[in-house]
């Protein structure tokens, strides 16, 4: 699969200093670090697991293919 680039939001907790990032294109995928830096690191690693193909079951005889977009 092709590298896909995404917007992800980032903002600085004014109390504690960490950062949230989320990917706004992604839903209910999140993350943070203690640095800009790994909160990157981190939603990038969260982006690949949400995007990661749950197994299916399908009937016999029916056919999977793939579909790139």
């Amino acid at each position: 699969m092709a590298d896909r680039t995404w917007r992800v939001v980032l903002e600085q907790d004014p109390e504690t200093g960490d950062w949230a990032v989320w990917c706004p294109e992604l839903p209910g995928c999140v993350s943070a670090g203690a640095s800009e830096e790994e909160a990157l690191t981190n939603i990038r690693e969260a982006i690949e697991l949400y995007l990661e193909p749950e197994p299916i079951e399908v009937r016999p005889g029916a056919v999977v293919r793939q579909v790139a977009v």
